[in-house]
C-alpha cells in the first residue's frame, strides 16, 4: 500500500453492493490545503468507480488515462487495469507519477500502482489506498467479520476511523456505491 501522505480511498465489497469512499483533505507538507477535494469518481459511464491516492494531479492524469482504456477495451474493466499497469510500468513519463488508484466495478475490483502491480482484493473484498489505508482497512475488515452492516455503513465508519488517526485524512466524504 506504499507511504502515501495524500489521502484515504477504502473499497467494500458486501452482499452484492460495491462501495468505495476518499476523504476530502489535501495536504502538502503539514499544511492543508483543502478539506473537501473529490477522490473517488465514476467511469465507464457510471459503472466503474475510480478512487486514487497521492499527487492530486498524477491520480487526475492516471484517471484520466484509465477511462481512455476502459474506452478503447469497450469497458472491460480487468483489461483496462491490465494495460494501464503495462503503460505504467513501462512508459517514461507515466512511470514519474506518484499515486495509486483502486478500481471496480459490480464484478471485480483491483489495486494499480506504478509499479506495475495489479492486485485484486482477498476474499473478504476489502481494498484501502494512501495514507489512512492501514486504519481504515482494520477496521472494515473488523466490521465485516463482526458485524451485518452494509458495504455504505462499513465504509462510513471505517473511514470515521481512519480520520480520528490519520492526520491526512478527514471526515469530509466522496461516497459511491454500484
Amino acid at each position: 500500500m506504499g507511504d502515501w501522505h495524500s489521502t484515504t480511498v477504502l473499497l467494500v465489497r458486501r452482499d452484492g453492493e460495491v462501495c468505495m469512499a476518499s476523504d476530502g483533505q489535501v495536504t502538502t507538507g503539514d499544511t492543508i490545503l483543502k478539506t473537501t477535494a473529490r477522490k473517488v469518481q465514476r467511469a465507464g459511464k457510471g459503472r466503474v468507480l475510480v478512487g486514487f491516492a497521492g499527487g492530486a494531479a498524477d491520480g487526475l492524469a492516471l484517471f484520466t488515462r484509465f477511462e481512455s482504456k476502459l474506452d478503447e477495451f469497450g469497458g472491460n474493466l480487468e483489461r483496462a487495469a491490465v494495460e494501464l499497469a503495462k503503460d505504467w510500468r513501462t512508459d517514461r513519463a507515466l512511470r514519474q507519477l506518484q499515486a495509486q488508484m483502486v478500481v471496480a466495478d459490480a464484478e471485480k475490483s483491483f489495486l494499480v500502482s506504478g509499479n506495475g502491480d495489479l492486485l485484486q482484493p482477498d476474499d473478504d473484498g476489502i481494498l484501502a489506498i494512501g495514507s489512512g489505508s492501514y486504519y481504515a482497512l482494520a477496521a472494515a475488515r473488523a466490521l465485516t467479520r463482526h458485524t451485518s452492516l452494509s458495504a455504505a455503513e462499513i465504509v462510513r465508519e471505517s473511514m470515521a476511523v481512519a480520520a480520528e488517526i490519520c492526520i491526512y485524512t478527514n471526515d469530509h466524504l466522496t461516497l459511491e456505491e454500484i
